[in-house]
């Protein structure tokens, strides 16, 4: 009698796990019929140099666009920074409250900047956060100085890096901002040998990888402005696709974005909708409009058209069942 109970229990759990499928199956394919006429991937038509977009959880790439061709990334390169000041913190070779003493050559990098002189100082966090938020040229140098020496020191830590991450063979770091060789070569104490250049699809794999390592760089990221203790100076985020800014997409909370006159602007974006977080990127965009208009038609896409499969495998997850 045990036994037949233990069956019927067994079915029934069966049975209802069955029902769930159902239902949410019906409720995900008119939320999806619902969709009909929103983009498909050829109404698309990028006009960026390169793109990419790819599901963060499963890997898969939902859809690219010359994704290998090595361009200059701009101040996406600083993904790599933030990289690996948070593995240094992590390890605790680096303490957030750490002060550093700036450089002339970090005070007088050009492009996006803090604005600090030579011989200030601020806390690992505080250049970590403008670096981030604000794109601070400035910052990135100063916190490579600190930690390898020197720029050109830095640059072989953001190569070996590369390296163990996997990353192709077509993505060479040259310095620690992503400013172009022409830009440093007033500087002696700059690493201005070569150019950055990246692939969309390296870049991708870069901010994945942050993400899944380091998910808290998302606290930063999603700041619409940073504001420094040692200065009190409010420095705004360079993202206009965050909650309230003029290019607001639902989910977006990072990540980078890049502008030289080399690799045009550039964006490396992440949105989260539910249980689904998509990483794209954008390289050569004409203007600053065009990069994060032409991410938010990744994303539609990427949401509305994978969602139906990526849910449907969620749930059979979340109920142990398995398919196949």
């Amino acid at each position: 009698m045990m036994m037949e109970e233990r069956t019927y229990k067994r079915n029934a759990t069966a049975t209802v796990k069955i029902l769930v499928i159902a239902v949410a199956l019906i409720a995900c394919t008119m939320y999806f019929i619902s969709l009909k006429g929103k983009p498909a991937v050829s109404d698309l038509k990028l006009e960026a140099s390169s793109a990419i977009l790819i599901d963060l959880q499963t890997g898969k790439v939902i859809y690219e666009k010359n994704a290998n061709e090595p361009l200059p990334p701009a101040s996406m390169s600083k993904l790599m920074t933030e990289l690996l000041v948070l593995d240094m913190a992590n390890e605790g070779e680096l303490g957030w409250s750490e002060r550093i003493t700036t450089s002339s050559y970090a005070a007088e990098v050009p492009g996006s900047q803090i604005g600090f002189g030579a011989g200030e100082s601020y806390t690992v966090r505080e250049l970590f956060e403008a670096m981030a938020v604000h794109s601070a040229n400035d910052a990135a140098v100063a916190l490579a100085e600190h930690i390898a020496g020197s720029e050109a020191a830095f640059t072989v830590l953001m190569n070996n890096r590369a390296e163990k991450l996997g990353l192709s063979s077509q993505t060479v770091f040259a310095n620690a901002t992503g400013l172009s060789a022409e830009d440093l070569l007033p500087f002696e104490e700059a690493s201005n040998q070569r150019d950055t250049v990246m692939t969309a699809k390296d870049t991708a794999l870069l901010a994945g990888y942050l993400l899944k390592k380091y998910p808290e760089v998302l606290e930063v990221s999603s700041r619409s402005s940073v504001k420094l203790a040692s200065t009190s100076q409010k420095l705004q985020t360079t993202n206009l696709m965050l909650n309230g800014m003029p290019y607001a997409f639902p989910g977006n909370d990072g990540l980078k974005t890049g502008y030289t006159p080399q690799a045009g602007y550039c964006f490396t974006g992440t949105a989260k909708q539910a249980d689904r977080r998509l990483v794209s990127v954008i390289m050569g965009a004409r203007t600053p409009e065009q990069r994060f208009t032409e991410t938010s038609l990744l994303f539609d896409y990427g949401f509305q058209t994978d969602g139906l499969e990526s849910l449907i495998g969620h749930i059979q997850s979340k109920l142990g069942i398995q398919v196949g």
